[in-house]
């Protein structure tokens, strides 16, 4: 049976249709105990994907150093230490609220492929974290785009030369470019690479970073 591959943003709308279901039994917007989402606002945020932060952005980011964010690994704690993205900390979705997270901080959530970094995107929405954000397509985007890029197939001029600073961009996260586009190695079965790079691990009992105070 053919497996059937859906993009993150198609994931998203899925798990919006279930809430919308939900929602016309329980209400709109949903309420539960201690949270309310507003399904069609968040459709919204979904459709335009001014929700998602892509990797080049990231590494980006990362490479200048900025520390206008918090960047959150959301998988497991056995995961997180087999490879994460530099500068990312540890918080699993279950522990999310126990993290010391600010309302005021810009958050950027992240797991292997994206579902479970939207299912907690979600559950922070509907908690009123609303600078939070999701990287596009997760670890898997990484791999493929900053750690092990491959050039296009029949590449143009402009390609090359695109593909020419990947490579820069891969050098530095300690990534090995893919010369060829046949006969390549998929992103699992090349080593990820070890870098002594800086991290907070909230699953592990580090101190969340302190930010300044929220207002009323």
């Amino acid at each position: 049976m053919k497996k059937i591959q859906l993009s993150l943003n198609q994931k998203l709308a899925l798990i919006l249709g279930i809430l919308g279901f939900l929602a016309a039994f329980a209400g709109s917007p949903y309420t539960g105990n201690t949270a309310t989402m507003n399904v069609k606002e968040l459709a919204l945020l979904v459709e335009k994907q001014t929700d998602h932060v892509s990797v080049e952005e990231l590494a980006d980011w990362i490479i200048k150093g900025r520390a206008d964010h918090r960047l959150i690994d959301v998988r497991s704690v056995k995961e997180y230490e087999e490879y994460y993205i530099p500068t990312a900390e540890n918080i699993p979705v279950a522990s999310l609220f126990d993290a010391g997270l600010q309302r005021n901080e810009k958050l950027i959530l992240y797991s292997e492929g994206g579902i479970h970094a939207a299912q907690a995107w979600f559950l922070l929405k509907a908690q009123r974290y609303n600078n939070s954000y999701i990287l596009k397509d997760g670890l898997a985007e990484w791999k493929d785009r900053i750690l092990f890029p491959s050039p296009a197939e029949n590449a143009s001029p402009e390609e090359r030369s695109a593909f020419e600073k990947r490579k820069t961009v891969s050098a530095f996260f300690g990534g090995t470019p893919q010369t060829g586009t046949a006969d390549t190695k998929t992103t699992a079965q090349i080593a990820m690479p070890k870098l002594d790079m800086p991290s907070a691990s909230a699953a592990s009992g580090s101190a969340p970073k302190k930010k300044k105070k929220e207002g009323c």
